[in-house]
């Protein structure tokens, strides 16, 4: 697929007036990206668990209007306007209007919620974006669905896997101009994005499943995470992201990110905890090390972060479980570990590790399957 698959002929069909209401997963990725070219385009490939529980809601209005010469759009985020929002969808539009060439045609409310705390680490944009992407999807299929031009895509004809494929990928695609890691929340439950050679069917420009065997052990992983800091980040991702250019350390870091693809791949089919855990640790930890060796430098852990993966390697150590950690960028700690352990993880997390929580604070989480139509 290329840009020029997601770009249809003029539409055939004209909507007044609508609502759709999508739900999409945050996720939490194994191997990071951090660091990307031009249209959002990653440096390197990454693959992620997409969760369950931490969602975003969104409800997209929409009304015709005679003047299209500009985008016109309100944002709330729990009931609240956010005019502060704006400028981000402001940009995420006119990346995605070729695409969708509706945009200017119409008034949009976007209603969204969260059942995580905004800006503190849990990938909100990703839940956010993908959300956004795919009720612009729905209102695209219902301005073709109904009388389809014999060169538009067969996802528009039926329901059938396919169509349901190119639907997906453009979401995935649109998603991903809106903040890169949103590509990897419209399915589930392994996604990688970025085009590299130890998976067949990568791209850059959309995620894919992973398309390998995978040990019974990993397709129900669990995933606590502790609210160490739910305020918003100092340094965005934006930034952090755009701080890999002429970066000390960036291409190896890139080519480590390839190199530890290709060994997932063995441990995700053997169900090689032991290696499972050695590499995503290393990941999240090599991820932190790129910030804090940035110029200018920074540090999004906190104290209470680095007392609870102290805490974590010393119950492993002691009790031979497979719990482990992983983190985005943030403070937050994604404390992962297979489902059959759940039992004694989450009492050492309870006893343990919520102490370190902000306001005592945590998310019962798991492995999930992706996006979610709730109305149309």
């Amino acid at each position: 697929m290329t840009e020029q698959d997601f770009i249809l002929l003029p539409y055939p069909n004209t909507l007044e007036s609508g609502k759709i209401t999508w739900e999409s997963p945050s996720n939490i990725a194994l191997v990071k990206y951090w660091g990307k070219k031009k249209d959002q385009i990653p440096e390197n490939p990454s693959i992620s668990f997409t969760l369950s529980n931490c969602k975003t809601i969104t409800t997209l209005s929409f009304s015709k209007k005679e003047n299209i010469t500009n985008f016109e759009f309100d944002v709330y985020l729990d009931g609240e306007k956010k005019d502060d929002f704006k400028p981000k969808i402001q940009t995420f539009f006119e990346r995605i209007e070729i695409y969708l060439p509706f945009l200017r045609n119409y008034k949009f409310k976007i209603e969204t919620k969260n059942t995580f705390p905004h800006s503190s680490g849990i990938a909100s944009s990703a839940s956010g974006m993908s959300a956004l992407a795919l009720c612009l999807m729905s209102v695209e299929k219902q301005l073709i669905e109904k009388v389809v031009p014999s060169s538009a895509p067969d996802c528009y004809r039926d329901e059938t896997s396919s169509s349901n494929e190119y639907f997906n990928q453009k979401a995935s695609f649109l998603a991903r101009l809106g903040s890169g890691s949103a590509c990897r929340s419209i399915e589930g439950d392994l996604i990688v994005w970025g085009k590299t050679n130890s998976i067949e069917g990568s791209s850059n420009l959309f995620g894919v499943k992973y398309p390998y065997k995978i040990h019974d052990v990993f397709k129900a992983y669990q995933d606590t995470i502790l609210l160490v800091d739910k305020g918003k980040k100092q340094v965005s991702s934006t930034v952090g992201h755009n701080l890999m250019h002429n970066h000390t350390y960036a291409k190896n870091r890139f080519q480590q990110a390839h190199d530890n693809l290709e060994k997932l791949k063995t441990i995700l089919e053997s169900g090689d905890l032991d290696g499972f855990i050695a590499l995503i640790e290393s990941e999240a930890l090599t991820l932190h090390a790129m910030m804090m060796a940035s110029m200018p430098y920074f540090i999004l852990m906190k104290p209470n972060t680095l007392e609870i993966i102290n805490k974590i390697w010393k119950f492993r150590q002691e009790t031979g479980l497979h719990i482990s950690f992983t983190l985005d960028a943030g403070a937050n700690v994604h404390v992962l570990y297979p489902k059959n352990e759940t039992s004694e993880i989450l009492e050492f997390i309870k006893n343990e590790l919520v102490a370190q929580c902000q306001n005592g604070h945590y998310i019962y989480d798991q492995i999930g399957f992706g996006a979610r139509l709730i109305k149309n």
